[in-house]
């Protein structure tokens, strides 16, 4: 998932409901950050910095700005290899990453 930080500049907060703030402890499921080094809604350190607090593996996809339909990623094979290995299980002690 995509990350966006409610406290940038350019966040569209009037269209945006219910993403502040943004939770910082650690989540009771597997999750993993997927983020782009040039999305405008989100410095990756922010996005890095989630997934430290919430527990969830990272994956840095590079300049790809802001995950959506509009960042024209197609069918990004990628993010679905992402999404698949979050069905699979995983002994305890590791991550995904």
């Amino acid at each position: 998932m995509a990350v966006p930080d409610p406290a940038s500049p350019v966040y569209p907060a009037a269209l945006s409901i219910g993403f502040s703030p943004v939770p910082m402890s650690t989540l009771a499921f597997s999750t993993t950050v997927v983020a782009s080094t040039d999305d405008p809604y989100a410095e990756i350190s922010f996005a890095r910095s989630c997934a430290g607090a919430w527990g969830s593996d990272f994956v840095d996809i590079g300049p790809r700005g802001h995950i959506n339909a509009a960042s024209a990623l197609g069918e990004w094979s990628e993010g679905y290899r992402q999404l698949e290995a979050l069905r699979s299980p995983i002994p305890d002690g590791q991550t995904r990453s």
